[in-house]
């Protein structure tokens, strides 16, 4: 039998205030199969690691039991200690009496009972351990960056100026994200593009990044290290080797369509190029609004193009390629107006969103920065700014907080102040979050310098009154109702998962919350992993935040991709589901049921075999599998039906 020494920690008082720790560690040294047992008040520190390494060396002992807390916090941190005492890393498991245990109990006698168990049931489990090695596999120096907003700009550049190539892809025919949309950022006000072109250049003229725009994923296979990438470049109608960016076929195309760009505030061209600063700044076709496509008839474009860069023939190509990573930085949506009926949205042409609002305070936008109001016109002289729009509103939208409501709104009243200044904007608030840095003195300016006027209390009711926006609420903090007569009402919507996000998010097969933002592996620890080796998150496809935010999360995948690619090889945990031969009968059920396309059946053998690279040992195949050949290493059957006979004993 092998000598299982184990050590129980106190963790401060975090286990030892509702468990006995003595009591546990007397009645486990008699129990089988333990050789040595001791406590300890730090296990995680340096001396309780160096207690442990002496007692493998001085007790001769074949495996390890850390009583602590989760294996999801320090499993490789013990191991890692047992490995420089030459002791197999595999033969260390974690007892979990804290999480599992002390933190869920208040009852002392009972969290001791159960604590007792759970070491025992572990100490079974680690009896019957398996020495294993981690598989090794070789890596594809290539990183694949999906969306081009500043999150997946910051990621291809810090990984490019790594050494490593990038595939940037990006399904807009530009590269620039939301940020381009903006005017100035707080809290430095700041120009947006000013600060953002220059790293969309750099994107652009940067030896070791491969620009893709107007394309998307369309297929991926492969694992980790060896991704198996296919990218449908979409149709353009434009040859991009041959066009120069002159915008002759832009300036003399007789179709104008509403600017998406601009909020469908001002115009833009069935061939256009979506701003002025895009990179590249080569236009596309719109065929679903373009004369030629619809009719058969102008192709004007192609007659005054100098270069004959226009192909109306151009068809949809698929581009395979092989990368080792992948970064998702996809970006968000804002969710619909028209989804706020209660204010008017759709029906009150003067209600528009925050983004709408950023366009129209823009040197670029449709009103060339001047602040007019879209039914006629006019200079607002009063506006009411209303926030959390669909944000924090369980029973009606969605529950979460959109993080950058509360800043880019006193921005927008700031702005409106410094293009109309005998305008007064009002700030309806649930709350004010000004969680960064400059923050708090940008909303404290805003009050005290600038006079906007803040009442905290929700907005009841929006209405049209001639031709005023009436908005009817009550400031909580005087108890007084409220009724402005505004000439616009700018709603502060909820941050989305951009269109598509879900789709892709089960083509990678990684995590979404239940509001549909991307899961990360640990939200403190593991931020920018995926659950899926080798998929890193950056940006609001994990969660709503701000420019920096976006921008440290982008360099922060890159540092991951750059560590990953800093190995020859790539260990994978060999804690994988196998296959007995002898047992397996052929019959597929694991490979049907397998969501990583680990398993696959070899028809001339009549067996099931294994990509060890790709099993993440999930446990679908094992419980599939009508004959017991799937087994988990060191979690086989005879393993947890000896740790259910401990538990039940």
């Amino acid at each position: 039998m092998k000598k299982i020494g184990v050590f129980v920690c106190h963790c401060g008082i975090n286990i030892a205030a509702t468990v006995d720790i003595k009591s546990v560690v007397e009645e486990l040294k008699d129990y089988p199969g333990v050789a040595y047992i001791q406590d300890y008040k730090y296990m995680c520190s340096d001396p309780g690691q160096n207690l442990i390494k002496d007692k493998i060396i001085s007790e001769k002992l074949d495996g390890v039991v850390v009583a602590a807390c989760s294996p999801t916090l320090h499993e490789n941190t013990f191991r890692m200690t047992v490995k420089t005492a030459n002791m197999n890393p595999y033969n260390c498991e974690i007892a979990n009496i804290r999480e599992q245990c002390s933190w869920v109990h208040k009852d002392r006698s009972a969290a001791t009972a159960k604590a007792k168990l759970i070491i025992k049931s572990v100490v079974e489990k680690a009896l019957l351990d398996e020495e294993l090695e981690p598989v090794k596999v070789p890596v594809v120096r290539k990183a694949l960056v999906l969306g081009g907003g500043i999150a997946g700009i910051q990621a291809a550049l810090s990984i490019a100026n790594s050494g490593y190539e990038v595939i940037l892809v990006e399904r807009q025919s530009s590269i620039g994200g939301r940020m381009a949309q903006l005017s100035e950022t707080f809290p430095t006000l700041d120009c947006s593009q000013c600060i953002l072109t220059p790293k969309m250049v750099d994107v652009a003229q940067h030896g070791k990044i491969r620009l893709m725009t107007y394309a998307e994923l369309a297929d991926i296979s492969g694992f980790v290290g060896n991704f198996k990438v296919k990218i449908k470049q979409k149709a353009r109608y434009v040859n991009w080797d041959e066009c120069t960016g002159c915008g002759l076929c832009v300036e003399k195309c007789p179709r104008n369509v509403p600017s998406e760009f601009d909020q469908e505030l001002g115009k833009r061209k069935a061939v256009y190029t979506p701003f002025p600063q895009a990179v590249p700044n080569k236009p596309v076709i719109d065929a679903d609004n373009c004369t030629y496509f619809k009719t058969g008839k102008c192709q004007l474009c192609k007659t005054v193009c100098p270069f004959d860069a226009v192909d109306f023939d151009e068809t949809d190509k698929f581009i395979e390629e092989e990368v080792g990573a992948i970064v998702v930085a996809t970006g968000y949506e804002v969710y619909p107006i028209l989804n706020m009926s209660e204010y008017g949205s759709g029906k009150l042409p003067d209600v528009i969103d925050g983004l709408t609002f950023k366009r129209i305070l823009s040197a670029s936008g449709p009103t060339g920065g001047e602040v007019r109001r879209p039914s006629d016109g006019k200079v607002p002289k009063e506006i009411v700014f209303i926030k959390c729009v669909g944000s924090r509103d369980p029973e009606n939208h969605f529950p979460y907080c959109s993080k950058v409501c509360c800043m880019y709104t006193t921005k927008h009243a700031m702005l409106y102040k410094h293009r109309v200044h005998d305008g007064q904007p009002y700030i309806f608030y649930m709350d004010v979050r000004a969680g960064g840095k400059g923050y708090e003195e940008f909303y404290q300016r805003a009050q005290e310098e600038e006079k906007v006027i803040f009442l905290r209390g929700k907005v009841s009711k929006v209405y049209q009154d001639d031709d005023k926006v009436v908005v009817c609420g009550i400031d909580t903090l005087s108890g007084t109702n409220v009724e402005i007569q505004a000439d616009m009402v700018v709603l502060a919507m909820a941050i989305r998962p951009s269109k598509g996000a879900e789709d892709l998010a089960k083509l990678l097969k990684i995590g979404i919350d239940q509001n549909g933002f991307l899961t990360e592996a640990h939200p403190k620890l593991r931020p920018v992993e995926s659950l899926s080796a080798g998929i890193f998150l950056a940006g609001c496809a994990q969660a709503p935040k701000d420019i920096p935010d976006a921008v440290s999360q982008g360099a922060a995948a890159a540092a991951m991709v750059s560590a990953l690619f800093a190995n020859e090889y790539l260990l994978h945990d060999p804690i994988i589901i196998g296959v007995d031969e002898d047992l397996c009968s052929g019959c597929g059920l694991c490979v049907s049921v397998c969501p990583y396309d680990a398993r696959e059946l070899n028809r001339e053998k009549g067996i099931v075999e294994v990509n060890e690279i790709l099993c993440e040992a999930c446990g679908a195949c094992a419980a599939a599998c009508p004959s017991g050949a799937a087994q988990q290493r060191n979690f086989t059957d005879e393993q947890i039906g000896n740790m259910i006979k401990a538990i039940l004993a």
